[in-house]
C-alpha cells in the first residue's frame, strides 16, 4: 500500500461540490483531465469485476449532437403524452453548450455475472464519485443530472445502450471561477449514524 496522506485525501473528500453549467466559465476543461477522470472512475468497486460503467463524452461539435438529439426525443416523447413544455425543450437545446464537456453515464448488465443490480448501479455511482473527485482535485466544475431524457427508453440506443442497460444521467463538466468555489453544507454526522458495541 502506498504511503496516502490521510489529511489531503479528507480535504478532497470534504470540498468536492456540485458545480452547475451556469456557473462554468465557457474556458475549455483539457481533454487530459477528462481521461484522468475516465481512467479513475475505471478504479471503482465492482462485484466479480463486471466494471458495469459504460461513458459516452460529448465536447466541441458533440455538444451540438447531444443537445439536437435529446430537444429532439423530449420533443416527440412529450408531444405523445400530451406534455410538451417549450421551455423545457428549449433548455434541452441549449445547456449542453454552457459545459466544457458532458459524460453521459450509462450501466451496461453482463447477463452472465448474475449481479444483482443495484450493485451494478452502485458501482457506476462509485465511478463517478471517482471523477468527480477528479475534477474536485483538478479545480474543475462537475455537476450529475439525471433530467430530461434519463428515462426515456427510446434514449438508451444512441448512447450505445441495450435494452437491459441503464442510462443514469450526464456529468456535465466546465472550468470555474476558483474563487467562487462554495462552502459546504451538512448536517452533523451524528444524527445519521447509530453505533453497536
Amino acid at each position: 500500500m502506498p504511503d496516502l496522506n490521510p489529511d489531503l485525501v479528507n480535504q478532497l473528500l470534504r470540498e468536492r461540490r456540485s458545480l452547475y453549467p451556469a456557473q462554468y466559465t465557457g474556458e475549455p476543461v483539457d481533454d487530459a483531465i477528462i481521461k484522468e477522470m475516465l481512467e479513475n472512475a475505471n478504479w471503482a468497486p465492482t462485484h466479480r469485476l463486471t466494471e458495469p460503467w459504460r461513458f459516452v463524452v460529448f465536447s466541441g461539435e458533440g455538444l451540438k449532437k447531444l443537445a439536437g438529439f435529446q430537444s429532439e426525443l423530449y420533443k416527440e416523447v412529450s408531444t405523445r403524452e400530451g406534455k410538451f413544455d417549450q421551455g423545457k425543450f428549449e433548455k434541452l437545446a441549449t445547456k449542453p453548450m454552457l459545459a466544457s464537456h458532458i459524460i453521459a453515464i450509462g450501466m451496461a448488465r453482463d447477463p452472465k455475472a448474475s449481479v444483482p443490480e443495484q450493485e451494478e448501479l452502485a458501482s457506476v455511482a462509485m465511478a463517478v464519485q471517482n471523477m468527480y473527485l477528479t475534477a474536485a482535485a483538478n479545480n474543475i466544475g462537475c455537476y450529475w443530472g439525471s433530467g430530461g431524457v434519463t428515462y426515456y427508453e427510446e434514449a438508451k440506443p444512441f448512447f450505445g445502450l441495450g435494452p437491459n442497460d441503464k442510462l443514469m444521467g450526464f456529468l456535465y463538466v466546465g472550468n470555474i471561477n476558483k474563487e467562487k468555489w462554495p462552502k459546504g453544507r451538512r448536517k452533523s454526522i451524528d444524527d445519521k449514524v447509530t453505533w453497536v458495541g
